[in-house]
């Protein structure tokens, strides 16, 4: 996914819970969007995402391949 789609579909979601993010790997981190980087200097534009479990896994945008909302429509 491209850094300025993936921007913008997780700047709607900051804050939430219940969304899953899976990477170009496979991996697959559901929980509660915390922190997004974009505008530093010299580093990569990146999200943190906080698990169930209290863990904080640090996804940068280029390997972000989708993202899933599971929370219900309002």
């Amino acid at each position: 996914m491209e850094v300025t789609k993936a921007l913008a579909a997780l700047r709607l979601l900051y804050g939430r819970g219940n969304i899953e993010i899976v990477t170009n790997d496979g991996h697959r981190v559901r929980g509660i969007v915390r922190s997004m980087k974009t505008t530093q200097a010299l580093t990569t534009p990146s999200v943190k995402v906080e698990r169930a479990d209290g863990e904080v896994v640090k996804i940068p945008f280029t390997s972000i391949v989708e993202i899933i909302n599971h929370n219900p429509p309002l």
